[in-house]
């Protein structure tokens, strides 16, 4: 079991890596959290401001790729937020993927209590719709294999996020499921599907807020969740424009330098 002074190492190496754009084989065996509820701790250790939340491994091939048995919760913090339309720096990026993804805006707090959120409690305390670009990356240099309470650890793969504006269309009538996003990368056209969003980006958002419900956590008003990629991650490279086009919903693009 880490005690608190080791969970704060834990999480002072996962930092010092991140903000150095370095990588790490694994972290130290007195220092690796061995569960889920560890590697939680060691998560919330992360010094800064939270933006919100995101959910890395939402669809089987996700968690195929990286080892794990489901989705994993990591924090958005607000200094790794890029403007819509801004660019994203390549530095220190390892898996140079681009991911589409739909985030939700919180209305209301959904503090911690003993029953399950459903899915339409949840919804109900929802703000916004806005589509987004995720740009992860992980501190480790084989993160495939790293193992799931790691990858939870360092911030289950949280880099860099782009949010776009909200939207104006009437999304809470709009069957999510089937939204269908063109991403457009270097001339070429991708078709994205809510479906692979754990099945549905609102399911995506009621397993996040029962995750942390689990946690002792508040999902709070203000926040943002965005829910995994729903289109496979996308190679990108230094010169690159990502334009995520969600129709009716909006679009949000970045570049890469």
């Amino acid at each position: 079991m880490l005690d608190k002074d080791q969970i704060a190492a834990a999480s002072q190496v996962l930092v010092k890596h991140w903000r150095d754009g370095t990588k790490l084989d694994a972290l130290e065996p007195e220092l690796r959290p061995q569960n889920r509820t560890e590697a939680y701790a060691v998560q919330a250790a992360l010094s800064g401001t939270l933006f919100g939340w995101k959910i890395a491994a939402t669809s089987e091939s996700g968690q195929k790729h990286i080892d794990v048995a489901g989705p994993l919760a990591g924090r958005i913090m607000s200094d790794t937020v890029i403007a819509d339309g801004g660019t994203a720096s390549m530095k220190g990026n390892a898996m140079r993927v681009g991911e589409p993804e739909f985030a939700f805006g919180m209305r209301r707090d959904l503090p911690p209590r003993a029953a399950p959120y459903t899915v339409d409690e949840v919804l109900a305390a929802v703000d916004s719709l806005h589509p987004a670009i995720e740009i992860p990356d992980s501190r480790f240099a084989d993160f495939a294999s790293a193992g799931e309470a790691q990858l939870i650890a360092d911030n289950a793969c949280a880099h860099l996020f782009v949010l776009g504006a909200a939207t104006n269309a009437n999304w809470r009538a709009m069957d999510l499921v089937e939204e269908r996003p063109q991403i457009t990368l270097r001339g070429q056209r991708y078709l994205g599907h809510g479906k692979n969003v754990l099945g549905d980006p609102r399911i995506a958002l009621a397993w996040l807020a029962n995750e942390l419900r689990g946690l002792g956590i508040t999902l709070r008003a203000g926040e943002v969740v965005t829910t995994g990629t729903c289109h496979p991650p996308l190679p990108i490279q230094a010169g690159d424009r990502f334009v995520a086009d969600f129709g009716a919903l909006g679009k949000v693009a970045v570049g890469f330098e």
